[in-house]
Parts: structure tokens; C-alpha cells; sequence
């Protein structure tokens, strides 16, 4: 069985949907039988680094909406982060163009390594407040995950895989994505935005009752209090 997930390291979204999954994977008495294939989406290919702003105001600015409105909603993010164990810091975030760290993580797939790098990447953004749009702040966490400091620099300066995240998002515009996390298992079911675990294993009990049997595209999706920021659990580009 094959688990596509496609995502983008600066949705906070993402990191919730990939934990939800996991957690729904542990549960199925079939795991060891699913590939889990990551792909990428960048959401804003045009965001700036060094913006010298913090999140709130890139929201603000984003959707033309009061700074105080855009720190509740993200402080309602945090508190939606706790409940599957993840400790996002918002105020210390640093907004970032993430399409470097995408590049990385084909290098980092190349030495079996893209899961981990993906872990720590999201928990570097999200929880250590550090700039993923750095290069030597991705040399730095590539080589906390094992992965060779020279050939990591010399991906992130010679503009290496490229071609990967364009192969990405075509594929995924070609399939209908819209926003991310977004999940395709078999080809046959789509689970757009971030999940309970529940429903990712119900999921998967089903496409393996069915001995991936043709069945039409499902797709769910999960009511969310934040309109205003990333609609029905998934972030927009």
C-alpha cells in the first residue's frame, strides 16, 4: 500500500496532518506493508526571507486583518498543536520562503533519509524557532539527521532538484490540489487536510479490506474553526 503526502514545511497545518497520520499508521495491524512516499507543495514560491517580520504580522498583512486577530488565530493553532503533542512556538517562528528546504529533502531522499529530515525540519520551523530558509541553518540540520555537510551545501548552492519540486507541483495541480496537507493513498483515496488519526486509519483498514479494489476518490474534510487562515485543515496557496 502507498501513502502519498503531499506538503509544504511552513504550513502549520502540515505538521499536525503528518502527526495525525502517524499516529493512525501505528495503529494499523498492516504497517509494515505501506510506503509512504513525501512530496512536495510549496504554497507561496514567492515568499521572502528576512522579512524581519514576525508570523502574525505576515498574516496580518496576508489577509488584511487586524495584527491581534491574526495572534489569536495562531494562538488557537498552538493550542490545537497540543493535542497530538506538539509544542509550536508562533511568536519566535520565522517566516522563511521554504523552497530550499524542499531541495534539501531530495537530497536527503537520496540517502534514505528524507522521513527524518522531514521530522526535523517541521520541529526546527515550528517548535525551535529557527530560520529554514538559512543555508547554513539547513546544513546544520541536515547533519543532525547523518547527511553529509559538503554535499548538503553544495545542493543548496548549486540550485540542485529543482526539477523534483516542479515535477511535484505538477503532478499535484494535474490531481486537483488545491492546498496542503493533502494525502493519496493507492491512487483511489484522497484525505485533504489535517485529519484526526482516526480517520487516516479507518482509511487505511479500508483500502486493504478491499485488496485495493477500484473504488471512486473520497474525500474528507475537517471543519475548522479558523477560517480566516487555512480553511477546512489545510493551508491554501
Amino acid at each position: 500500500m502507498k501513502i502519498e503526502i503531499w506538503s509544504d514545511y511552513v504550513c502549520p497545518f502540515c505538521y499536525i496532518g503528518k502527526r495525525n497520520f502517524e499516529i493512525g499508521l501505528e495503529q494499523f495491524e498492516h504497517k509494515e506493508e505501506v510506503e509512504v512516499v513525501f512530496r512536495s507543495f510549496q504554497l507561496d514560491s514567492y515568499a521572502k526571507k528576512n522579512t524581519g517580520m514576525d508570523i502574525h504580522q505576515v498574516l496580518s498583512s496576508k489577509h488584511g486583518i487586524p495584527y491581534e486577530k491574526a495572534k489569536a488565530l495562531n494562538d488557537q493553532m498552538v493550542q490545537q498543536t497540543k493535542a497530538v503533542g506538539l509544542d509550536y512556538q508562533m511568536d519566535k517562528m520565522i517566516p522563511t520562503n521554504s523552497y530550499d528546504a524542499h531541495r534539501l529533502s531530495y537530497y536527503a531522499k537520496e540517502k534514505g533519509k528524507m522521513k527524518e529530515f522531514i521530522e526535523r525540519i517541521m520541529k526546527a520551523h515550528f517548535t525551535d524557532s529557527l530560520d529554514i530558509g538559512d543555508h547554513a541553518t539547513l546544513v546544520q540540520l541536515a547533519s543532525e539527521i547523518g547527511l553529509d555537510v559538503n554535499e548538503a551545501l553544495d545542493v543548496l548552492v548549486n540550485d540542485k532538484y529543482n526539477e523534483n519540486i516542479a515535477a511535484d507541483r505538477a503532478e499535484g495541480s494535474k490531481i486537483g490540489i488545491q492546498g496542503v496537507p493533502f494525502f493519496v493513498v493507492n491512487d483511489k483515496y484522497a484525505i485533504s487536510g489535517a485529519q484526526p488519526s482516526q480517520v487516516f486509519l479507518e482509511i487505511l483498514q479500508r483500502v486493504w479490506k478491499e485488496e485495493y479494489a477500484n473504488a471512486k476518490v473520497e474525500k474528507y474534510k475537517l471543519k475548522s474553526s479558523l477560517d480566516d487562515y487555512c480553511s477546512d485543515g489545510t493551508c491554501k496557496f
